[in-house]
């Protein structure tokens, strides 16, 4: 019965690989048609960056609000998007809901949760990514983000199911804790607001890049990014949900730290992946506190978001593999 359940699992998933992978062309062909309508779109794209600039005078929380909906928060017509669009959010939905299937037949073949190794907790990670990402654009339309969420998603999964693979096992005494299921819950989620954080720094960094170009004079590449919010916009909103990310990962350092205690007889013992841990919230802590206190606005808030990831990836591919520790439970 266990190994007939780890099979649907393993079907399950491949079939929402196959659906993350056409999801991705799809965003892809949205890219694409943005940039061959972005001459059409330059006038309200004008008049956008007007509004937003006389937004800028509206002092405090007020004007990043405004900047924010005025660009990403639009529920009118306009936020159906092309057929491609729809077509690629739709996908990513159906997606999420075979990979959730494949996630809950791994979890009841092991008879607990399923991300006690690499394979695991890859699968149910990338599951929470998209599930962030969706939740998100409930509120915000970062649907442009599409095609870097399901490409992501399409590397880990691969990765994961060509070299993390085991077998279905127990879990090792030190796993046997209620705390695996909020430690581990909690840093996945933050992962996951980290992974958008991440991507709209980097597309801050290409709108920035474009706005100085057309301020210069110079003809200016990528032309899909003539239909996507300021550069100012996007890091108000990559700085929003990088915090909730923070907040999410402060937590699992807290929560990690009483586990350790319970497992370990003590709250800290400097081992890799605590260590890691830390240096990814004193990154994070770094980047709220130099655009808060220090001005650090522009493209080095960004490029400090984009590091803070880059340290959450390596703590995922290389730490949780290469490094041994008390933290060694990748299954491989």
């Amino acid at each position: 019965m266990t190994d007939s359940l780890s099979q649907i699992s393993v079907i399950l998933l491949i079939c929402s690989m196959v659906l993350y992978a056409a999801a991705f062309i799809a965003f892809a062909l949205d890219l694409a048609r943005r940039s061959a309508h972005a001459t059409a779109a330059v006038p309200s794209a004008v008049a956008r960056r007007a509004q937003e600039a006389a937004a800028s005078n509206t002092p405090g929380p007020a004007r990043t609000t405004t900047l924010i909906r005025g660009s990403v928060d639009r529920a009118d017509s306009s936020r159906l998007g092309s057929a491609s669009l729809r077509t690629g959010y739709s996908l990513t939905v159906l997606a999420f809901i075979v990979q959730l299937g494949a996630d809950i037949f791994r979890g009841i073949a092991a008879g607990r949760v399923p991300w006690a190794n690499m394979y695991e907790f890859s699968m149910t990670g990338t599951l929470l990514i998209v599930g962030v990402f969706l939740v998100i654009t409930l509120r915000y339309d970062l649907r442009f983000l599409g095609s870097f969420v399901t490409g992501l998603v399409l590397i880990l999964l691969g990765i994961s199911s060509m070299r993390y693979y085991v077998e279905v096992a127990p879990l090792p005494p030190a796993l046997q804790s209620y705390w695996l299921v909020i430690h581990v819950m909690v840093a996945i989620i933050a992962t996951g607001f980290f992974a958008i954080g991440f991507a709209l720094s980097a597309v801050q960094l290409l709108q920035t890049r474009r706005e100085t170009q057309i301020a210069d004079g110079r003809p200016a590449p990528l032309r899909f990014l003539a239909t996507l919010p300021s550069s100012g916009t996007l890091e108000n909103l990559a700085y929003r949900i990088n915090i909730v990310g923070f907040i999410l990962w402060t937590f699992t350092l807290m929560a990690g730290a009483i586990w350790a205690e319970k497992a370990w007889g003590r709250y800290w013992g400097w081992d890799t992946k605590e260590v890691w841990t830390f240096i990814i919230w004193v990154l994070y802590a770094g980047y709220i506190h130099a655009r808060a206190t220090r001005g650090w606005r522009g493209s080095r808030s960004a490029w400090l978001a984009i590091i803070g990831f880059s340290a959450v990836m390596f703590n995922f591919g290389i730490v949780n593999v290469f490094f041994k520790g008390l933290h060694s439970y990748s299954g491989l």
